[in-house]
């Protein structure tokens, strides 16, 4: 061998060396073979109501729960229709019936095998007038039940239903658990029944939810010995308790948080972070029953005096996208020939008296002897909210109308305020399903017991959200559904604010973490920690 050629293989081994100096092979890298144990530390900003699907709505029932219950489909990576707790599904007469074969062994915690008799007993449950659930319409439309033997079941309906595989994406709930008992009381309420990925062990009232994997769940056990969710009804202290090591994951960073504070170099050596587009929106709603909202023209000169532009740089530092109605701007239901009122001040007041008030003498805007004032409610613990209602704050006040904030903790906010009516205006938003039906939530029949709370009754709109829900073809639907928002834009019962960007921080141990247009928590029970990089152990059980 010639010199030249020992110096040239001499230079490519240091090179080699240097690189692998430079970039050493990470511990536990994706190669590696699924490890078992740790503790996923995350965090609610709210107390979990119920952990009875169905019988809530807040988002913190909804996140925990749905580690607890299993339903016949569910959506998979790429938002696909797939089989779940069901062995089969079939659509039968152009979607007028569809059968369910559930799979065999699927058992809740107490051994008792899952099978027909849930699927049954939680129709029978959620279309019983008794039940306190905001959710029963989507089961009230199936015309017939028929339980074919224990493990298959169909459902019929007397017109095509858009929504009928949505339906039975709903958890199953125990029959020998639940019958005969009282859903207001039931103990299943703080202690479910589990029949998911893993079994709640304890709840401690206002700081923590611990879960452990269950062994016997029928897709697996979770590589993840324990979830632990404490209660942090503060976005800003659940930030540094992140960065202080107490927080494996947090979703729904802020703005600030994502382009200042999650940006040092220790903090991105820790975290990874995910960024997509949510499936949500905030919107301010307005009481339609108090006389200060009663006229159109007050609700549309608000709409001109708001300025998104400005909410989404302040409040979201950028991290969002204005909306003109219900559904993400990506959305096919979305009508983007919508123009939004824009912000306007002079034709605000305009409007403004055009309905009748006048400036008076305190500066405020009267009428009949009264000052525009109202108080803006909306949910402690969240920044973003808060700080868009002081921007909006702001802006209203060049027009002569007071605007009062006051912020409220979560369960409160929901029970004593929201759901009740008792409000003037609010901050709120909406997480979205898949489908765009929106009847639970704009239909005049949902006003009473229901998520219309704001009070919005629109015969046309009835009409359309009644025939987008009766048809399968999308191309009728969305001709629905366009009309639909602009009577929405027309009537401004809210005024659509912002889809925020969803940012999601996640400790860097955690592998398996599959980013679809699901999201990244769509195959939690997949994640796993390399046995060397662990944090936490756990006895076995």
């Amino acid at each position: 061998m010639s010199m030249s050629r020992n110096r040239h293989i001499m230079q490519r081994l240091a090179f080699f060396c240097v690189l692998a100096l430079l970039f050493p092979p990470k511990a536990g890298a994706e190669t590696d073979s699924p490890a078992y144990g740790d503790t996923r530390i995350s965090a609610m900003i709210g107390e979990p109501s119920n952990l009875i699907p169905y019988l809530s709505s807040d988002s913190s029932s909804s996140e925990a729960a749905g580690h607890f219950y299993v339903a016949p489909l569910k959506y998979d990576r790429d938002l696909q229709v797939i089989p779940f707790a069901a062995e089969s599904f079939e659509v039968l007469e152009d979607g007028l019936r569809l059968r369910f074969t559930l799979k065999k062994g699927v058992y809740w915690e107490d051994g008792v095998e899952l099978s027909a008799d849930d699927a049954e007993f939680t129709y029978r449950m959620m279309i019983d007038p008794q039940t306190p659930t905001a959710y029963a319409g989507d089961f009230k439309i199936i015309k017939e039940f028929k339980k074919l033997d224990r493990y298959s079941f169909e459902v019929v309906y007397e017109n095509p239903f858009p929504r009928s595989l949505n339906t039975w994406m709903g958890a199953l709930l125990p029959k020998h658990a639940l019958e005969g008992q009282d859903l207001r009381n039931t103990p299943l309420i703080r202690k479910p029944l589990s029949s998911g990925p893993y079994i709640l062990r304890e709840w401690e009232p206002g700081a923590k939810l611990s879960m452990t994997a269950n062994a016997h769940y029928f897709l697996g056990r979770p590589y993840i010995d324990r979830l632990l969710y404490r209660i942090i009804p503060d976005v800003t202290t659940m930030f540094l308790e992140l960065k202080a090591g107490k927080l494996d994951v947090m979703g729904s960073l802020t703005g600030l948080q994502y382009r200042y504070q999650s940006q040092e170099t220790a903090f991105q050596q820790e975290f990874g972070l995910y960024r997509t587009l949510a499936s949500a929106y905030t919107y301010m709603g307005y009481n339609l029953k108090s006389p200060i909202f009663a006229d159109v023209r007050v609700r549309r000169a608000i709409a001109h005096a708001v300025d998104k532009t400005e909410i989404i740089k302040m409040a979201l530092l950028g991290q969002g996208e204005p909306t003109i109605g219900p559904y993400k701007p990506d959305a096919w239901a979305y009508n983007h020939n919508i123009k939004d009122y824009g912000h306007d001040p002079g034709k605000a007041r305009a409007l403004l008296e055009e309905s009748g008030w006048k400036r008076g003498r305190s500066g405020l805007l009267e009428k009949d002897g009264q000052p525009f004032s109202f108080t803006l409610l909306t949910n402690q613990g969240n920044e973003q909210r808060v700080k868009t209602a002081v921007i909006i704050q702001s802006q209203l006040k060049e027009l002569g109308i007071e605007v009062k904030i006051r912020s409220v903790e979560w369960a409160s906010f929901l029970k004593q305020f929201v759901l009740p009516g008792y409000f003037d205006a609010i901050i709120l938003g909406w997480t979205l399903p898949q489908d765009p039906d929106g009847y639970d939530v704009w239909h005049s029949s949902r006003r009473e017991g229901g998520l219309n709370f704001i009070g919005y009754a629109d015969s046309e709109a009835d009409t359309c959200l009644e025939a987008a829900r009766s048809t399968l073809d999308q191309t009728v639907r969305k001709k629905y559904y366009d009309r639909f928002q602009e009577i929405l834009h027309r009537d401004q019962p809210y005024c659509f604010l912002y889809v925020p960007y969803d940012i999601s921080a996640v400790q860097r141990r955690f592998r398996g973490i599959d980013p679809a247009p699901a999201g990244i928590f769509h195959n939690t029970e997949k994640w796993w920690a390399p046995l060397d990089e662990q944090r936490y152990r756990m006895s076995p059980g």
